[in-house]
């Protein structure tokens, strides 16, 4: 498997009071002084990532968050941005001392369960106050989960195995990535790579989708050829070669639609990255929805990335250039980058359009769009959208539907 980006490693956000020994619980886990460590209540302000590579389990990327009990005006910024990395983590521990647990962790642990976050309950300084078994026993009525007892300064007297705890918990989408092409393909396959070299490529090197579907195909025993749009026609008719399947940049979707024989399946690297991370049933659901906008509505584009936005940028300039030209309506387009919060409250969109997330981990893409889908927005997809206004959105899913089109069975 290749080896997982900054932002597609499993989260795991440490939550709790203020001097409950968050940042110490993060030091003895990885053996390291990594997060500073103060009796003064409230060091840590804003949440602070730390990429740390765990043995048995990869590379995991820990928040530090504020106190959940932090005061004043300054302090409930705090408490808004570490409950802002819920919407980021795969897991999170809940660190308690001296046997207290009341509103702030009651609260806390039904947030958990709200967003289906698993998490672990640890009970640290057990050192200066030891955990009670009637406290034990409170909490698992309270909460369904037992107590872990821990001291982040002595940890190899309690020794409990925190990292072996974090294993078992963390969902297996966290720590398996899905693969993207391995059942649709079989052993010596070709698959042919259609890639724009345009003013949005990065000087001297691909993006990462293109990335990471090259190195899928060769997890997958295949060949990947890769070619610019304009290079398909001459490379199929010169060779002969017939591809088992043709995967394209969504903004030239148009032109390998023309220079792909209908008889070789062809999708787009944002669809691929959609199924592996989106929730792709419902990608596909909502995208007609862009022939039922009228005049007036409101889209919403979010991607998951920042980058250097061009004059002719894929999310900004030209999905909406096209959805304006393909309804005939006069929409409002806005765009969010990275996982900022919505800039407006969501029910005033018609549709929301998510790029394919090659930067962000599953759970961050189904919490972003978790709000949209539960006020009964239609969601979708960049490169579903962009086939849906050129004419070809079945075809563009056909290998991944397994339905056929005029040309015959495509799989």
């Amino acid at each position: 498997m290749a080896a997982k980006g900054r932002e597609t490693k499993p989260h795991v956000g440490i939550f709790g009071r203020r001097n409950v020994g968050k940042s110490s619980l993060i030091n003895a886990l990885v053996g390291q002084d990594i997060a500073i460590v103060s009796e003064i209540a409230g060091t840590t302000t804003d949440p602070v990532k730390k990429s740390i590579e765990v043995h048995g389990i990869g590379p995991i990327i820990f928040i530090d968050t504020a106190g959940i009990d932090d005061s004043g005006e300054l302090g409930k910024l705090r408490i808004g941005k570490s409950m802002a990395a819920l919407k980021l983590i795969d897991l999170a521990i809940l660190v308690l001392s001296g046997n207290q647990f009341d509103n702030y962790e009651k609260e806390l642990t039904e947030e958990f369960s709200r967003m289906d976050i698993p998490y672990i309950i640890v009970h640290n300084k057990n050192d200066i106050v030891p955990v009670t078994e009637s406290f034990r026993h409170n909490i698992k009525i309270k909460t369904g989960h037992v107590i872990t007892a821990y001291s982040a300064l002595y940890p190899e007297k309690y020794n409990p195995d925190l990292l072996a705890i974090l294993k078992e918990t963390l969902p297996v989408s966290a720590l398996k990535t899905k693969g993207l092409l391995g059942d649709l393909l079989s052993q010596g396959d070709i698959v042919l790579l259609i890639t724009p070299i345009d003013i949005e490529a990065p000087e001297g090197r691909l993006i990462l989708p293109q990335v990471q579907v090259i190195r899928d195909i060769l997890d997958n025993d295949c060949t990947a050829i890769v070619l610019k749009e304009r290079e398909v026609d001459a490379f199929l008719r010169h060779t002969g070669i017939r591809p088992r399947l043709a995967i394209t940049d969504s903004q030239v979707f148009l032109k390998a639609d023309a220079s792909i024989p209908r008889d070789i399946p062809l999708t787009s690297f944002s669809i691929v990255l959609a199924r592996q991370k989106g929730d792709f049933e419902e990608y596909i659901k909502g995208t007609p929805k862009i022939g039922e906008l009228k005049d007036g509505d409101r889209v919403l584009l979010l991607e998951s990335c920042t980058h250097n936005v061009s004059c002719d940028d894929i999310g900004r300039t030209k999905i909406p250039r096209w959805i304006s030209n393909f309804t005939g309506k006069k929409l409002h387009f806005d765009t969010v980058a990275g996982l900022d919060s919505f800039p407006r409250p969501i029910d005033d969109y018609a549709l929301v359009i998510q790029c394919g997330g090659c930067m962000v981990t599953h759970r961050q893409l189904v919490n972003r769009l978790r709000e949209p889908k539960n006020n009964n927005i239609a969601v979708t997809n960049y490169g579903m959208a962009i086939a849906y206004v050129h004419g070809i959105f079945k075809r563009a899913i056909e290998p991944f539907t397994g339905k056929t089109s005029k040309a015959g069975d495509l799989l």
